[in-house]
């Protein structure tokens, strides 16, 4: 369950999906409405703005690019999260580039999904203290400490920029190059195997125990997921 309930708008045409997806973000926690059409999204969107918004491409009406060209236009600065069958690198490239946080293809794992969202809400709602909490872990930036299940854990000043740089992207995939540019600004002598050996590190002093958080992606990097309910 997440600790607010936050307020998600579901726009599918889809019934079956808008329904199941609904179910689901409320069993998850989430307040949730919903729309079946573009207009029916921009309406909902601009008298209540919700927390995010979930987000087909294709609509009856107008695509999904077209509802955020609107929301952006009226500069309404809700979160969104395409929830597409559309999975064409140039759709992808086109919806982040319209200002969407993430883009999901269809078919799609649910725990995967709650992972992304409450990793955006986090970006971009952030707590009133400024912590970071995936599962039993909480980190706070500013004070510099990091907390397993409310126990301190001692980590090296790398070790803490990438397991924030994890924390931050909870539920995305993030390759080695995007590790190294964001936690090591290249600064790492040639040698991209860092990454793992401070992976490595991490997890030796993190996942000694059961739920396991920081998970390898086979060829791509690393992601950091919600432990399963």
């Amino acid at each position: 369950m997440t600790a607010r309930a936050e307020r998600l708008l579901v726009v599918d045409d889809e019934a079956t999906v808008r329904e199941l997806l609904a179910a689901t973000l409320r069993f998850a926690g989430f307040r949730v409405t919903s729309a079946a059409t573009a207009a029916e999204a921009i309406a909902s969107a601009t008298a209540d703005p919700p927390d995010l918004v979930l987000l087909d491409v294709m609509l009856p009406d107008r695509d999904g690019f077209d509802v955020v060209r609107r929301l952006r236009e009226e500069r309404r600065p809700v979160p969104v999260l395409f929830l597409t069958a559309r999975d064409r690198q140039a759709d992808k490239v086109t919806g982040l580039s319209l200002g969407a946080d993430d883009y999901v293809t269809k078919p799609f794992d649910l725990e995967e999904l709650i992972a992304r969202i409450n990793a955006i809400l986090r970006r971009t709602n952030g707590s009133p203290s400024g912590l970071l909490t995936v599962g039993p872990l909480t980190l706070d930036p500013e004070g510099h400490q990091l907390t397993r299940d409310g126990r301190p854990v001692r980590v090296s000043p790398t070790e803490f920029r990438l397991l924030r740089h994890l924390m931050e992207n909870a539920g995305r995939v993030v390759t080695k190059a995007q590790i190294l540019e964001r936690v090591w600004h290249y600064d790492f002598g040639g040698d991209a195997s860092i990454v793992d050996t401070y992976i490595s590190y991490l997890r030796r002093k993190l996942d000694t125990e059961e739920p396991k958080l920081i998970q390898t992606v086979h060829g791509v990097g690393y992601v950091m997921r919600e432990p399963r309910r």
